[in-house]
């Protein structure tokens, strides 16, 4: 065994880390128990809601004004839809059954809790046997049950889960169809599909990470040790996501999020290190000295790595938006702790195992070749690639252009009830409402606020604008409230439409731009439009403001960190540039599946009419980080054999042979953990898993297989140029000293 003497300090802080926790094992793992037990003590009280949007968009603003007018929030609705069966219409039997689901409605005893004096969940139920003719098909085929709670639209709405019952119990028992659409369904239709998207896509990417560990490692046990280690990051990143949730509201969705992205990165950093521990091991060090070595080179480029992502992942911090700081702040909080994780539980999980990380090997799996080897299916991709480097670059850049050409297409809103999948109740029940009933049950409000809304022009300009609106086909009937100041009116609206779609945003658009120009162009007032589809069209136009910004601030921060690790200006540029590169060609992709409906179909995926919102910035972020990690990888291996010989060609080659398999695995992974949350029902998470496997295929095939090597032959020595006058720039080398893997560790104990 190897065991030369060295200076300590030529591991860096991360070699000495990983020596540290190796050494004392038990005290590491006795550390991260307690992590994860008070991670346990904080489960099942995170503090999250259903809320995206800006609080300080017009439509927010009008929609607070009217709460605080009303003197309560808008309160939760639900709409229940009795059809009676195809043929002759049996007018007793309809009248039967809507008056029974009235009856049953009216007589729900639940209290809100913790209301004083105590307050029935249910408010008012009406039908057209109340007289509500609008509740009534002209036919007289299909009726409309309207139930108002006095729960508000903000709240938990799990107390009306009675009314959701009596639903239930009508349509199985009734004789006829007896569907609902609303606050209370369709929240716990989305809390269902979310928890299968949930269970579906870690199931798939646990065992599918499992499979893929153990061709690569050829062992079970060396295969399992990266899925532990990303189950205990994501366990103590929720800890820490719900204890800041406490202090400020998170989305509902945060913690999907947060697994996706905890399963990728941490199984990831876990593969390079093992893959490097185990490549010293072979190469003659003892235990402690591999477990340094792999903490001096693999997990400095994990740390580097990681906050690479970080700083693209910062990037949603800056949108004023919860969905977004919600999203950004479970993904960052997982990478850290995935990180952590992997320089401290990793090496000492490997002190403790030896060389028994590979118990129980496969055969014909996971043979281990020296990185020097070359030669094999990765020796000849380098040869042909750079053999022809100006034609691999031209035919790479061709395609992926390509593939982005779909996104000057790219209509982007928010998933409305429409985005429901087509065989769901709740979603043949809104189709129906919309299709039937003239009002249908989306609402909208145009706000106008003026010292005295009572005052003559104020009162000419509500009249306008309601003759406006009454001769525009696509609004139902119209209502109007004065708040108790006297500054405020409302005039409340239906709208034949869902929020999403194009009618209901060219409505908006009509009196945004048009009847509130004619009705209220000469009075002293101002006025607001609000509800559900012109916060989406406020959403859409911040997101459009500030993503090319955040881009912006992204880039030049990613470009500087690279600038400084490789003491190179080409190197980032070109890390730079190819990852928008797959990051733009994963937009095209999504826009061409599921907005124009290209072979959506063949993957069971649903085809809709707008990209959600936050998806384009989302998928930067996360795609612009772990393709990061891929580059970070491939080329730290590349600089640190290109400081050994000085041969770019060859070391071009060295670093693709020693990180092909790594590299290859952790990809095929990541598509793993995406493509099980892309499996799911909802349409976003669709959108977002396809996207983002995408472009973990893209970047671990085109783009390092070809664009890399071909790119690195072509400019050769100029790769590696650094300008003297940037030699003030701080040292941060994230390769690790080409003398580390020549030495041991002072002191350490010779054989495992």
């Amino acid at each position: 065994m190897n065991s030369t003497p060295t200076n300590r300090r030529t591991l860096g802080l991360t070699g000495r880390l990983a020596g540290f926790t190796a050494r004392h094992a038990w005290l590491t793992m006795g550390a991260w128990v307690l992590v994860l037990a008070g991670a346990f003590m904080l489960s099942g009280q995170m503090n999250v809601s259903g809320e995206g949007g800006v609080a300080s968009t017009d439509a927010r603003r009008a929609s607070a004004l009217i709460e605080e007018a009303s003197g309560e929030d808008q309160r939760a609705l639900e709409y229940v839809l009795v059809e009676s069966d195809p043929g002759a219409v049996d007018e007793a039997l309809l009248a039967s059954v809507v008056d029974s689901i009235v009856a049953d409605m009216r007589s729900i005893d639940a209290v809100i809790p913790d209301s004083d004096p105590e307050t029935p969940v249910v408010g008012e139920v009406a039908s057209y046997l109340d007289g509500a003719d609008t509740l009534l098909t002209d036919d007289g085929r299909m009726a409309l049950i309207q139930v108002t709670t006095n729960l508000s639209q903000e709240d938990d709405l799990e107390p009306a889960d009675p009314i959701l019952d009596v639903v239930d119990e009508a349509n199985a028992n009734s004789g006829l169809r007896v569907t609902t659409i609303g606050n209370m369904s369709v929240e716990r239709l989305f809390g269902e599909m979310a928890d299968e998207t949930f269970q579906k896509g870690e199931m798939i990417g646990i065992i599918t990470a499992l499979v893929i560990m153990l061709a690569v490692f050829g062992a079970v046990v060396a295969a399992l040790i990266p899925i532990l280690v990303a189950i205990v990051a994501i366990f103590a990143a929720v800890g820490l996501i719900t204890a800041i949730s406490l202090a400020r509201e998170l989305n509902e969705f945060t913690v999907i999020v947060t697994t996706m992205v905890g399963l990728a990165v941490g199984i990831d950093y876990t593969l390079l290190i093992v893959q490097r521990f185990r490549e010293e091991r072979d190469r003659g060090f003892d235990r402690y000295d591999a477990i340094g070595i792999a903490g001096a080179t693999a997990s400095r480029t994990v740390l580097f790595s990681g906050v690479a992502v970080a700083i693209a992942l910062a990037g949603m911090l800056m949108m004023p938006d919860i969905l977004f700081k919600s999203f950004g702040i479970g993904t960052i909080v997982v990478v850290i702790t995935a990180v952590a994780a992997a320089l401290t539980l990793l090496p000492a999980l490997l002190g403790l195992l030896g060389d028994r990380v590979n118990w129980l090997p496969l055969p014909f799996f996971g043979r281990r070749k020296s990185p020097e080897s070359g030669g094999g299916f990765w020796g000849a991709i380098t040869g042909a690639v750079t053999a022809n480097p100006v034609i691999s670059v031209v035919v790479t850049a061709i395609i992926l252009l390509g593939l982005t050409a779909p996104v000057a297409t790219m209509e982007l809103g928010s998933g409305g009830i429409s985005m429901l999948p087509d065989d769901t109740d709740e979603r043949h029940a809104f189709d129906i409402v919309i299709d039937n009933f003239s009002d249908g049950i989306i609402t909208a409000d145009i706000v106008v606020l003026a010292p005295d809304v009572s005052a003559g022009p104020v009162q000419d300009g509500v009249t306008d604008m309601i003759a406006l609106l009454d001769s525009d086909d696509y609004f139902g009937t119209v209502d109007s409230m004065i708040g108790p100041n006297g500054d405020l009116l409302d005039l409340r609206f239906s709208v034949a439409g869902d929020i999403s779609s194009d009618e209901s945003i060219d409505a908006i658009k009509r009196i945004r731009d048009q009847y509130v120009p004619e009705a209220f162009g000469d009075v002293d007032a101002e006025v607001l439009v609000v509800g559900g589809t012109a916060e989406v069209m406020d959403s859409v136009d911040i997101v459009k403001r500030y993503v090319p910004l955040i881009m912006a601030a992204v880039l030049a921060a990613s470009f500087i960190l690279l600038l400084i690790a490789f003491r190179s200006i080409i190197v980032p540029l070109k890390a730079v540039v190819m990852n928008l590169l797959s990051v733009g060609a994963a937009y095209g992709t999504v826009v061409l599946v599921f907005q124009k409906g290209v072979g959506n179909a063949l993957f069971g995926f649903q085809e809709v009419p707008v990209i959600e919102s936050w998806i384009p910035l989302f998928l930067f972020a996360i795609l612009f980080g772990l393709s990061m990690d891929y580059h970070v990888f491939l080329l730290s291996r590349i600089k640190e054999r290109y400081d050994e010989t000085g041969d770019n060609s060859g070391s071009v080659a060295y670093g693709l042979h020693s990180t092909a398999s790594i590299i290859t695995g952790a990809a095929l992974i990541m598509v793993a953990v995406f493509g099980g949350f892309a499996l799911g029902p909802l349409s976003m998470f669709q959108q977002m898993g396809f996207g983002l496997a995408v472009a973990v295929i893209l970047d671990a095939t085109i783009i390092r297989m070809v664009l890399v090597p071909a790119s690195m032959e072509l400019l050769g020595e100029k790769n590696w140029y650094f300008p003297s006058w940037l030699e003030w720039l701080p040292r941060i080398s994230i390769e690790g000293d080409s003398e580390i893997a020549e030495t041991a560790v002072e002191g350490s104990p010779a054989g495992d």
